[in-house]
């Protein structure tokens, strides 16, 4: 979900906020811990690349998990 108004910081944030233990990646929105506490200090700019990233990711670690699951 990406919210963009004028009063509002455009954030990919879902309300899912946990990290992934093993790739520190939200599982909700994509971003690193370290992305998601710098987020309001980025620009615009940084913010947009950073979610032309986050679909991409988010496979990724959904593959991740999957084969885990199998590999169990």
């Amino acid at each position: 979900m990406l919210l963009i108004s004028e009063d509002r910081l455009e954030t990919p944030c879902v309300n899912v906020c946990m990290l992934d233990d093993a790739s520190g990646i939200c599982v909700g929105c994509g971003r690193s811990g370290h992305e998601i506490a710098s987020w309001v200090n980025m620009s615009p700019a940084e913010r947009r690349a950073i979610m032309a990233a986050l679909p991409e990711r988010l496979r990724r670690l959904e593959r991740q998990a999957s084969e885990d699951e199998t590999a169990s």
